[in-house]
Formats: structure tokens, C-alpha cells, sequence
């Protein structure tokens, strides 16, 4: 009886063996593979989030001087502020510089020296965009 139970343990280790299942090396494998992949993609989307992020700087940056101009329009006179456009509900709340990741970063730029007005503003962001501009000089 003994030598039919190992028998038939042997034969149950061979089925095993035959359903296909993968060996350690074979995993490793694949897992190194994604891992390079992983990294080999991680450069472009850091650059697809910069990319990103500069769009809507300009995409903030020209709503709000396209408020100034009608704010200007309805008072003939330049906000005193940002948050009086946001207090006399031309926009809802003060817009994010995506580089800074605040909104209390942007440079206000008075229609004179001798004025304390909003004539135009800039972001407030150190450095350049991919196109080699000064963020400020957008």
C-alpha cells in the first residue's frame, strides 16, 4: 500500500508541474522589464506635467487680463486689486498659479507709478517655461 501512495504522490507533483505555472526566474523576468519601462517613461511625465501646468499659467494668465480689460470697461478705471474682481463677481475666486501652486503669488503690475492699480499682472514663478521664456514675461 505504501509504495501505491508514492506512487501516485509522484504522479500528482508531475501534474502540478504541467499546468503551466511560472518559475521564479520567469517572474523576475518580467518584473525587471516593467521596472524598466517604469523608468525609462518616468522623464516624459515629469516634462507632460511641466507642459501641463505652463498651459494653464497661460490659460490663467490671459482670463484675468481679459476680466481687467472688462472691468475696465464697466468702471473705466482699473481694479484697485484682485480681490475686488473677486468681490464685484467678475471671477469667483482668485485663479492658481499652477507653477507656484498659489494665488498669492502674482506680480501686479499698476497702470502708472503713481497709481496702486491692477493695469496687468504677472506670475510670480522663478525660473523658465520649456520655451525658454521667464515665466514672468508671459
Amino acid at each position: 500500500m505504501a509504495f501505491i501512495l508514492d506512487a501516485f504522490t509522484v504522479n500528482k507533483f508531475s501534474a502540478l508541474r504541467k499546468t503551466g505555472a511560472f518559475t521564479l526566474i520567469e517572474v523576475l523576468a518580467v518584473v525587471i522589464i516593467i521596472s524598466i519601462l517604469f523608468a525609462a517613461s518616468q522623464p516624459l511625465i515629469g516634462e507632460s506635467a511641466r507642459k501641463t501646468k505652463e498651459s494653464v499659467l497661460k490659460s490663467n494668465l490671459r482670463g484675468v487680463r481679459d476680466t481687467i480689460a472688462r472691468f475696465y470697461k464697466d468702471h473705466e478705471r482699473y481694479p484697485e486689486s484682485l480681490q475686488e474682481l473677486v468681490d464685484k463677481k467678475y471671477i469667483m475666486a482668485l485663479p492658481l498659479d499652477p507653477v507656484t501652486e498659489k494665488n498669492d503669488t502674482w506680480i501686479i503690475i499698476p497702470s502708472s507709478m503713481q497709481k496702486k492699480d491692477v493695469y496687468d499682472i504677472k506670475s510670480g514663478a522663478r525660473g523658465e517655461s520649456m520655451e525658454k521664456v521667464k515665466y514672468e514675461n508671459l
